[in-house]
């Protein structure tokens, strides 16, 4: 065996030394934690160690290589995969500065160490995932993706149904990987093989091939929250912390639907006819079932679970074209869904952790006691709403150019139409936060630094895409 050919997997080696690294620091600087007499304040945050860990991992792996193969060509790399793990990079580390409030509870203090370890680890599994050039190593990075993620939704077992959440979650998680499971089997039963690259000459659209193809898109269904495979999401969401819901809104639904464009385009190109025509009712399904839910939700983080089903659907007009420019806007919407998104549960979590309150009404006159917050809610639901200038216009408009110049002009005008609907149920946070009378409004406080960083991020981010997005259509009217 060739050893040398592990160079060629700088990402996924550089993050495991993240991993060891901060196991490492937990036990030195955390002290023996099996002892009964401890005390939490006796333990250190991790916070700063693990933030400035994923920065300089990032930061080392930013710029693309030469695209390259290993292990027979069970791994693959291209230089889009770099971009786009750049991106999950980044949400990684502005879910992790979220999350260091809700950390420092008496109760979640001691196992800080656990949630690190746990995040990084379904990170990793998403690296798995995208990297993938054989079934069998996509379904090892799925499955380390899913089972740490079961347990970081249980991590708050004691509070606020997150035990339930966590069953609910592995539950689903375990019938859909054997429905994809089973579906991989038909595939490697009809064609004597997994690899990415070998398996197009082999399909043929038989019906064997057609379940095959049915059973892989359910399993990929349930992980991405598409309709109908959506039913755990809104429990889930609920249920699970804060900071781990905002990272499975976000990172977990980017990395799968990269995923599942690129197999759809390499292994199901011959059958591009039948995987469209589903994605195209499964996409209508997903917008706007997700948007009719989402108005009659009380518990914020409930509604953004419809959200985040009808964002999915959004997503999927990226993929359904299979072209380089579906691609192309797919990441970008990725990139600027995660500032938006991570900017609303930036908020959502330090009021939950401040006020313990999450219902919609529980915002009412949040402007006049908390106008910075209420500022940058604003912000993050206009662009999720799509409106200009803001990023979220940009990234809806390229996607639904890349699905109209595939022809699919009928799905691009229904979901023009469900973006209004969606314009109509993100302002009903807005008119709760700016119009909405309130005798006992949420009261004023302070972030912590760690916080308000985060918010910096995702507020940064949603302004800056807008503002480049905007030269280049200018750049581009005028070339």
């Amino acid at each position: 065996m060739d050893y040398s050919q592990f160079l060629h997997m700088g990402e996924e080696l550089s993050l495991i030394a993240v991993i060891l690294i901060l196991f490492v620091v937990d036990l030195i600087i955390c002290p023996d934690q099996r002892g009964s007499t401890l005390k939490s304040s006796s333990v250190r945050s991790l916070t700063l160690p693990a933030v400035i860990l994923m920065t300089i991992h990032t930061v080392i792996n930013l710029f693309p290589g030469t695209p390259a193969e290993a292990f027979g060509g069970m791994y693959q790399y291209a230089p889009m995969h770099t971009i786009i793990k750049a991106v999950l990079n980044v949400g990684t580390i502005i879910v992790l500065l979220m999350a260091h409030e809700w950390l420092k509870r008496e109760d979640t203090k001691i196992k800080q160490g656990e949630f690190y370890v746990l995040t990084l680890s379904t990170l990793l599994g998403m690296y798995f995932m995208i990297s993938a050039g054989h079934f069998l190593m996509f379904f090892i990075g799925l499955e380390m993706a899913s089972i740490p993620m079961a347990a970081l939704v249980a991590f708050d077992k004691y509070r606020h149904h997150s035990a339930e959440a966590g069953a609910k979650y592995i539950l689903t998680a375990l019938f859909s990987s054997a429905l994809l499971l089973y579906g991989i089997s038909m595939i490697y039963g009809t064609a004597g093989t997994l690899y990415f690259n070998d398996l197009p000459g082999h399909i043929n659209s038989n019906m064997l091939q057609v379940m095959a193809f049915v059973f892989f898109f359910a399993g990929m269904g349930f992980k991405i929250s598409l309709v109908p495979f959506h039913l755990w999401t809104a429990d889930v969401y609920e249920g699970a912390p804060t900071a781990v819901t905002s990272y499975l809104s976000v990172i977990s639904k980017g990395s799968a639907a990269f995923v599942l464009m690129t197999i759809l385009t390499k292994v199901f190109a011959p059958m591009t006819a039948q995987w469209q025509e589903v994605l195209f009712w499964v996409t209508i399904a997903s917008i706007t079932i997700a948007n009719l839910f989402a108005i009659r939700q009380q518990n914020l983080k409930r509604f953004m679970a419809f959200s985040a089903i009808s964002q999915a659907g959004y997503i999927m007009l990226g993929v359904i074209g299979g072209s380089a420019m579906g691609m192309t806007a797919l990441v970008y919407y990725v990139l600027v869904y995660l500032a938006a998104n991570l900017g609303v549960f930036a908020v959502i979590s330090i009021v939950e952790q401040r006020s313990n309150k999450v219902e919609i009404n529980d915002y009412n006159g949040l402007y006049r006691t908390n106008p910075k917050l209420a500022f940058i809610m604003t912000l993050a639901l206009f662009s999720l709403a799509g409106i200009p200038p803001f990023a979220g216009f940009f990234s809806k408009f390229f996607i639904f150019m890349a699905a109209f110049n595939s022809g699919f002009h009928l799905l691009v005008f229904i979901a023009l139409i469900n973006t209004v609907v969606s314009l109509y149920y993100y302002l009903l946070i807005v008119k709760a936060m700016y119009i909405n009378p309130n005798e006992e409004p949420i009261p004023a406080f302070r972030s912590d630094g760690y916080t308000k960083l985060s918010l910096a991020l995702c507020t940064l981010g949603i302004i800056a895409l807008g503002i480049a997005s905007c030269i280049y259509q200018g750049i581009d009217k005028f070339a």
